[in-house]
């Protein structure tokens, strides 16, 4: 048997190797830097018979899957503020080619004479708002050229 005198002994002993009080330790400077912005999907859709920018948080997204975005339509607060599309759903899927100069071309599922020229405008600054940094000089839509530069703000 042990006596009580080595058992507390031992619990001294062992109870004395644990974390040793200190003083502050300070971490240094906080992380500095610019902060990312939310990302957003810009859509263009239509507000009477012009075109409305509309910004939804996301992204960021291809841009066949903003257009289709485009084809699904507003949401409903959007149509709540007399938001609609011209685009219908059949025109997806979509394909898009980025050519030199930064030309993109945007192929409809649907012939693009069917839609109304309201429709070819949307599908044009919608393309052209995916890439931001640098607007392309040109987007055809089925062989239509149409510029960003049509596009409201």
């Amino acid at each position: 048997m042990k006596t009580p005198a080595a058992i507390l002994a031992a619990l001294l002993v062992l109870t004395g190797c644990g974390v040793r009080p200190s003083g502050v330790i300070t971490g240094g400077d906080p992380p500095g830097g610019r902060v990312e912005a939310t990302r957003k999907i810009t859509l263009y859709l239509v507000n009477g018979d012009r075109l409305s920018a509309v910004t939804r948080p996301g992204g960021p997204l291809s841009q066949t899957d903003t257009l289709a975005l485009l084809a699904a339509g507003p949401t409903t607060t959007e149509q709540a503020q007399g938001l609609t599309t011209r685009v219908p759903p059949q025109a997806g899927p979509f394909t898009v080619t980025v050519e030199p100069a930064g030309r993109l071309v945007v192929t409809l599922s649907t012939p693009a004479g069917q839609l109304p020229a309201l429709a070819i405008r949307q599908i044009a600054c919608t393309a052209a708002a995916t890439v931001p940094e640098s607007p392309p000089a040109q987007v055809t839509v089925d062989g239509q050229d149409v510029g960003p530069r049509d596009c409201p703000e």
